[in-house]
């Protein structure tokens, strides 16, 4: 029976890849374009946007400022996730699951309306078009996945070594330096890259943070969509996803990805 079906599931599978990957497929062949707005399949190929990117001062500033933004948010995420996540989940005390509730609250809504939230909060403190206002809207969306990871890294840790630790003298703060964080690395490492990718393309948000002196890479993007045409757009999308697979690939080379989030 298994066998009978596993050609055709074959094909369902590499129809569904074709399918999710028709986007890049697409915009890859039009990032070489040297046309001067978009055509599919290109009438003229070259690396004449690609060049362009690279000259574009306002995508140039905007990416330093999402670089830096994301750099910023991605140690915060850190510094507050993880105490967070340990505290859940290595610890029972009153409003625990509170806690955690209030932590991945964020998840569940959806980025319209998280964004609506935080505008109209942010316009009562003065924090729209500031950059403390950008890391603190980010931070709203990544410390949870900070939280969740962590946890379920936690997860796949037997208490007993930290127990053994304990029994042998060794005081709380250094069983968590020597022995819980080293065996945390890889659920902080996945955290810390994907706090970093979610704050360097978080669009939506930042739509609601950001002002005309202020604009993040994904904001620059969006607002030079609406007014040109041009292939810079698939070459600066290229450049971005080549980046996202590059950092997954380190972590898979280096950690693997079944360790990062729990087996």
């Amino acid at each position: 029976m298994i066998g009978k079906i596993s050609v055709p599931f074959r094909i369902v599978v590499i129809f569904l890849y074709l399918f999710l990957l028709a986007p890049i497929l697409v915009v890859l062949p039009l990032s070489f374009s040297n046309d001067s707005y978009l055509t599919f399949p290109p009438e003229s190929w070259g690396v004449r946007w690609y060049v362009a990117m690279f000259q574009h001062a306002g995508l140039i500033n905007a990416f330093w400022l999402s670089l830096g933004i994301a750099s910023v948010v991605t140690a915060l995420s850190l510094a507050v996730g993880i105490p967070a996540a340990y505290a859940i989940g290595r610890h029972e005390f009153r409003g625990k699951e509170f806690a955690l509730s209030l932590f991945t609250a964020p998840l569940l809504l959806p980025s319209i309306v998280l964004g609506l939230a935080i505008l109209l909060v942010f316009v009562q403190a003065r924090l729209l078009g500031t950059v403390t206002g950008l890391i603190i809207a980010h931070l709203i969306v990544t410390t949870p996945y900070v939280v969740r990871i962590v946890i379920t890294s936690l997860s796949t840790l037997p208490p007993s070594v930290e127990e053994a630790a304990t029994m042998l003298g060794a005081s709380p703060l250094t069983v968590f330096r020597r022995i819980t964080l080293p065996l945390m690395a890889p659920g902080i490492v996945a955290s810390a890259a994907l706090s970093f990718l979610l704050s360097f393309d978080e669009v939506v948000i930042s739509l609601f943070i950001t002002g005309p002196r202020l604009t993040t890479l994904p904001v620059e993007i969006f607002n030079y969509v609406e007014s040109q045409t041009d292939p810079m757009t698939a070459a600066i999308s290229v450049v971005l996803v080549t980046a996202t697979l590059v950092i997954i690939m380190l972590i898979e080379r280096t950690l693997g990805l079944s360790r990062t989030i729990g087996k």
